[in-house]
């Protein structure tokens, strides 16, 4: 613990989790400024985006950060998938009122690529994390050349071993319990996913890297918990939704505080890829898992409209309400007042 906490100027052994959509670098920046690590999601950052996010991070060159990307193969043409998924959702737009998107203009999430290796180097932050595996080595070895560590998430044994045969610093390893999208890369077998606390021991076990805890802790005990099972941080998302930094709806907010966020499920409806949100309305009636759901990213494009027009009307009926399995720790406070609790049971640890 001490060597990686040391090794990336931390105070603390708390990670804010990157949280696409939900945040912008403001929620990374009182992360870092407590004394933890903070992450900014990238991977629906425009190259313009992604270069003033550095930018404006050069202006505290004493604190590390975590930038986040995916690492997903493209999927190949899927126009049949996008208009029988378009179809099945033609009964919720005739509710709303609103026509069939023509093209394909939802959010859209960007693979690591060359031109974002381009635009890291012109500031290369601490730590450079991934999800969904690694990028080639022709763009990893760049990175380590110039001084970041490299991070990514692990869902199952096998993924941790592959992540560290392939040079990582340091494994994630994801618990089943966490909010948003699941890391799996070597296989999208569901059955495979394991809790925290039954994954963490055997990552620490097997790897040689530093280990970092993710999946359902919300309090300073379970960062505790964490760190006695050998891991060297501990990694939440969920507990900050709620938090003034970060970009969170007040939709999203009101379902957090809700009895509805006692129930959350792994769904593919709303990008293409299982990831853990709360129940909602579409979830519920066509399935939290579906077969005629395009392949990611593609799935989102079909949603946009409805998803527009039911927040608009204060619903959210078909957003990705995601949350990891326990939202306890969800507090209205500051970043920086949150990760102080989160850390006060260690402070003599570290």
């Amino acid at each position: 613990m001490l060597d990686l906490i040391s090794k990336l100027n931390l105070k603390y052994p708390i990670i804010q989790a990157p949280m696409a959509g939900v945040q912008d670098s403001r929620l990374a920046l009182a992360v870092s400024q407590a004394g933890g690590l903070g992450s900014i999601p990238c991977a629906m950052l425009s190259l313009e985006q992604l270069s003033q996010t550095l930018q404006s991070l050069q202006a505290y060159p004493e604190l590390a950060f975590n930038l986040n990307f995916f690492c997903h193969t493209p999927p190949p043409d899927q126009q049949h998938e996008e208009l029988r998924w378009q179809e099945r959702l033609q009964p919720y737009y005739q509710e709303l009122g609103i026509q069939i998107p023509i093209s394909n203009s939802g959010p859209q999430r960007q693979p690591f690529n060359a031109q974002m290796l381009e635009c890291l180097l012109t500031a290369p932050p601490k730590v450079v994390s991934f999800h969904f595996g690694l990028p080639d080595q022709d763009l990893l070895k760049p990175l380590k050349a110039a001084g970041c560590f490299i991070f990514s998430s692990a869902t199952t044994l096998e993924e941790g071993l592959w992540l560290e045969a392939q040079g990582v610093d340091a494994v994630i390893a994801q618990g089943l319990e966490a909010g948003g999208h699941r890391g799996m890369f070597l296989s999208d077998d569901l059955t495979l996913q394991q809790g925290l606390f039954t994954l963490l021991p055997q990552l620490v076990a097997h790897l040689n890297c530093p280990v970092i805890a993710a999946g359902g802790i919300a309090s300073p005990a379970a960062v505790s918990a964490t760190l006695m099972l050998g891991a060297s941080a501990a990694q939440i998302g969920t507990s900050y939704l709620l938090c003034p930094e970060a970009a969170t709806s007040e939709i999203h907010r009101q379902a957090l505080t809700s009895p509805a966020a006692q129930h959350t499920a792994f769904t593919n409806l709303f990008s293409g890829r299982p990831a853990r949100g709360i129940m909602n309305r579409l979830m519920r009636e066509l399935g939290p898992m579906s077969s005629e759901v395009p392949a990611f990213p593609l799935a989102s494009a079909a949603l946009q409209p409805l998803r527009s027009a039911a927040e608009a009307q204060g619903s959210g009926d078909f957003s990705p309400l995601w949350a990891g399995q326990n939202t306890q720790g969800c507090r209205p406070i500051s970043a920086q007042a949150l990760t102080l609790w989160l850390a006060d049971a260690h402070r003599e640890m570290i």
